[in-house]
C-alpha cells in the first residue's frame, strides 16, 4: 500500500452480530417476465459485499462474496453461469471495486479470486477474469486451492490470508467436496461455509471428511466471535424440514440466508444421529442427502 494512502484499520475490535438488512431476490412465478438484476448486490458495510444471482438465469441462485482489505479485494466464487450477458459478474465487481477506490485511493490495488470449492455453480464466471488487470484467479479444483493455501503440505492448519490490515483464517473442510474451504473474516464475524453448511440440502460426498469437518468448524467458531455462518444457497422454505424442489426458480418463503453457530451444532448432531444410515434426512433447517457418501 502507498505511503500515501489512508489505511483502514480492520478488527479492533469484537463484530456486533446484527441481522443483514436485506431483502433477497427470490425468483418469480414466470421465469421469462422476472424483473429482477441478474446479480443482486447487498452492501454489509463499506467494505464487505454480499451478491446473489438471479434464479431466472439459473436456479442455483449462489452467493458471492466480495471483501477489500488495504491492498487487495477477494472475491469467494463466481456464480453458476458462464456468460457476461446473463451474468455479468464482473462489470460488477468492477463497478464495486472503482466505488471503493474512489472513496479509498491507493495504486496498483488486486483482485484474488476463490472459491469455496470447485463445483460448476460456483466457478462458472471463472474466464470472466481470466485477463482482467491486476488479478489472481486460483483454481477451484483441490489441487490448486490447496496448494495456495498450503493445505497440500499440511491440511489441518489455519491458513492466513492478508488483504491488506484484513486478516482472513481459511480452514480444509473436505466432505462435500474434496477442494472444500471455509473462510472466516474477524472484521464481519463471517464464517463462510460454501456448500458445507446452509440452510438447504447438505449434500455429502465423503461422510467420513463430513464429519470431521462439521466437527473442526464448531471447535473453530466456539473460539471466535462468530456473528453469522453464510453458505452459499438457499433452499430451504420457512415450514420446517421442507425444502424447495431442485430446480426450482420461485421461493417466495425462503428463510434467511444467516445461520448461527448453534446451526453447526445441530448439523454435528445430525451426522451423529444419522450414523450409517444413507439416504435423504430432513431437520428443521436443513436437509442431510448422504445419498452418494
Amino acid at each position: 500500500m502507498s505511503s500515501r494512502a489512508q489505511p483502514i484499520v480492520f478488527a479492533t475490535q469484537p463484530p456486533v452480530a446484527r441481522p443483514l438488512d436485506v431483502s433477497w431476490i427470490h425468483g418469480s412465478p414466470s421465469a421469462k417476465y422476472n424483473t429482477d438484476p441478474d446479480l443482486q448486490v447487498y452492501a454489509h458495510d463499506e467494505h464487505t459485499y454480499i451478491l446473489r444471482q438471479n434464479k431466472a438465469v439459473h436456479y442455483e441462485a449462489p452467493f458471492l462474496f466480495l471483501l477489500f482489505g488495504n491492498d487487495r479485494a477477494v472475491l469467494i466464487d463466481t456464480g453458476a453461469t458462464a456468460n457476461p450477458e446473463h451474468m455479468p459478474l464482473r462489470t460488477v465487481v468492477d463497478e464495486l471495486i472503482a466505488d471503493w477506490l474512489a472513496r479509498h485511493p491507493r495504486p496498483g490495488y488486486r483482485l484474488l479470486v476463490l472459491h469455496t470449492h470447485s463445483h460448476g455453480d460456483h466457478t462458472a464466471g471463472d474466464g470472466q477474469f481470466a485477463d482482467r488487470p491486476d488479478t489472481e484467479l486460483v483454481g477451484a479444483k483441490r489441487e490448486p486451492a490447496h496448494a495456495f493455501f498450503g493445505f497440500d503440505t499440511d491440511p489441518d492448519r489455519t491458513a492466513l490470508l492478508d488483504l491488506g490490515g484484513r486478516v482472513l483464517e481459511c480452514l480444509a473442510i473436505p466432505g462435500h467436496h474434496d477442494a472444500s474451504v471455509s473462510f472466516y473474516d474477524p472484521h464481519t464475524g463471517f464464517l463462510l461455509t460454501g456448500d458445507t453448511v446452509y440452510p438447504g440440502r447438505l449434500y455429502v460426498q465423503d461422510w467420513a471428511a463430513f464429519g470431521r469437518s462439521i466437527d473442526r468448524l464448531v471447535e473453530f467458531a466456539e473460539r471466535r466471535p462468530v456473528t453469522h455462518v453464510l453458505g452459499c444457497h438457499i433452499e430451504m422454505s420457512t415450514t420446517p424440514g421442507q425444502d424447495y424442489p431442485v430446480g426450482w426458480n420461485y421461493q417466495p418463503d425462503e428463510p434467511p440466508l444467516e445461520m448461527t453457530v448453534e446451526h453447526l451444532r445441530q448439523v454435528q448432531r445430525a451426522v451423529a444421529e444419522v450414523g450409517d444410515r444413507r439416504g435423504r434426512h430432513p431437520y428443521q433447517d436443513f436437509v442431510i442427502d448422504r445419498t452418494n457418501g
